[in-house]
């Protein structure tokens, strides 16, 4: 180990506290800043033409001439579907370290040699490493894959801000359909296998043990007696307080667990792919909708609990769970603990955003032709 485990842990448990006090803070600022100020992207419709927002509703006070921190690293400053949906790790911590990498560096204005799809291809081979080292045994190199995958995590955000930067677009927006769109996501999609595969070929060459513990065989049930009987490769501890019988997880379970899991990862990613494109035509793209209604459920409290859902449950959250499993040694506990319940959280996730996309449709397409 790099460290004590009790030290780990505690340090591990100070430093998520902070994290989801700092996220929950950030959340509720950001609630009020929508509520409060202005949101740009009203002003100006996807053609490019000015909305008659200004003429239908008072003037608002600017965020940016009231806060104190720089809009270039402030989260809060524009806003987006997008941005509403992103995990809050990525939004709150991530992002504004890329931005203060870009500033440092240039990255964005003198570096033009250096294109985002090359910052999305680095970040796979950080990903084959970090892949590889999750399948050591020794539990210092899977918290140096931690690491690594993280870093390709910054990455993956640098990447997007350097393309934002260089188009001078404001807030985070997912472009459908472009080059680095499916560059993008290919990119990803190679991280992640990457991970998922190097976890699988650990857990197959270190497989978890499962068993039973009484204080004497004889208190154990007749059934229990017989299937242990039949366990191959059993373990037998004795103790002072008992007897440990123990077997080892087969690899079909093995796999099994982790198929599971990532299937809960390519319906999250497909989910919230599906729900960003939607919102973001229903509410920031389609000016045939009334623009006044379109803040309206911008700003509502109903569609913030609504893109809540998938600030939780999108795939980055999913990662950074197992990441943070892999880095406490309980990944298999973690991956048991999910492969069931998460299914249920995404479908209720699911049920829910079809029911609000149906309602904010229906407010906001009234007097006008849907272009959904």
């Amino acid at each position: 180990m790099m460290w004590p485990s009790s030290q780990a842990s505690k340090i591990l448990l100070a430093l998520l506290i902070f994290v989801i006090v700092y996220c929950v803070i950030m959340d509720t600022l950001l609630f009020m800043r929508m509520r409060r100020f202005k949101l740009h992207i009203f002003d100006v419709s996807p053609d490019n033409t000015t909305s008659n927002l200004s003429t239908l509703s008072p003037i608002e006070p600017d965020y940016e001439e009231v806060t104190w921190t720089p809009c270039t690293i402030n989260p809060l400053c524009h806003p987006t579907v997008k941005a509403l949906m992103i995990d809050s790790t990525n939004h709150y911590i991530y992002g504004p370290l890329c931005a203060i990498f870009d500033i440092s560096t240039g990255l964005s204005e003198n570096m033009l040699f250096i294109t985002p799809n090359m910052i999305s291809i680095f970040h796979v081979f950080i990903a084959l490493i970090a892949g590889k080292l999750f399948t050591f045994q020794s539990l210092a190199a899977r918290r140096v894959a931690v690491v690594l995958y993280q870093i390709r995590t910054i990455l993956d955000d640098l990447d997007g801000h350097v393309a934002r930067e260089r188009k001078h677009i404001k807030g985070e927006r997912s472009e459908v359909g472009t080059l680095g769109y499916w560059v993008d996501g290919f990119c990803d999609m190679i991280g992640v296998v990457a991970m998922i595969v190097g976890i699988t070929f650990y857990l197959k060459n270190n497989p978890p043990r499962k068993g039973y513990r009484g204080a004497s065989v004889s208190t154990l049930p007749y059934h229990q007696l017989k299937e242990m009987n039949t366990l191959e490769d059993m373990d037998k501890d004795g103790s002072e307080v008992g007897i440990s019988y123990k077997t080892k997880v087969s690899f079909p379970k093995i796999a099994q667990v982790v198929c599971w899991f990532s299937g809960q990862l390519l319906l999250s990613s497909l989910m919230w792919n599906r729900y960003v494109d939607v919102y973001q035509e229903l509410l920031e793209n389609c000016v045939n909708f009334d623009v006044m209604k379109r803040q309206e459920v911008f700003r509502s409290s109903i569609f913030f609990t609504a893109t809540s859902f998938w600030r939780l449950l999108n795939p980055h959250s999913y990662l950074h769970l197992l990441c943070l499993a892999v880095f406490c040694d309980k990944t298999w506990i973690f991956l048991k603990m999910v492969h069931h319940s998460g299914y249920v959280c995404l479908l209720f996730a699911v049920a829910i955003s079809e029911y609000f996309i149906a309602q904010f449709r229906l407010f906001v397409s009234s007097g006008a032709d849907c272009c959904l």
